[in-house]
């Protein structure tokens, strides 16, 4: 469980350093309280994080295993695309 907990949290942490919502935030902290965009911005992550966990435990349970797999594979092929897409921008 431990490992699991960790994993997530560096997959989470590295997926969120330097993306769009953290400028956003930063932008928002210096304009603002600092603590009410922490708990703001805090609370948006465990809300949209829980809903992603509540999906992931839910969608398996009403689909058969092979659209899961499909599901996974849908879901890396976009996370190579918008990597590609990314450094084609850069």
């Amino acid at each position: 469980m431990i490992r699991t907990i960790l994993t997530t949290f560096a997959l989470v942490f590295l997926a969120e350093l330097g993306d769009k919502t953290q400028l956003a935030v930063l932008a928002m902290a210096s304009r603002s309280s600092p603590w009410a965009v922490f708990v703001g911005a805090g609370a948006a992550l465990l809300v949209s994080t829980l809903l992603a966990v509540v999906l992931g435990c839910t969608l398996p349970r009403f689909l058969p295993t092979s659209s899961t797999k499909i599901l996974h594979y849908i879901a890396g092929s976009l996370f190579v695309i918008v990597g590609a897409w990314t450094i084609w921008k850069a």
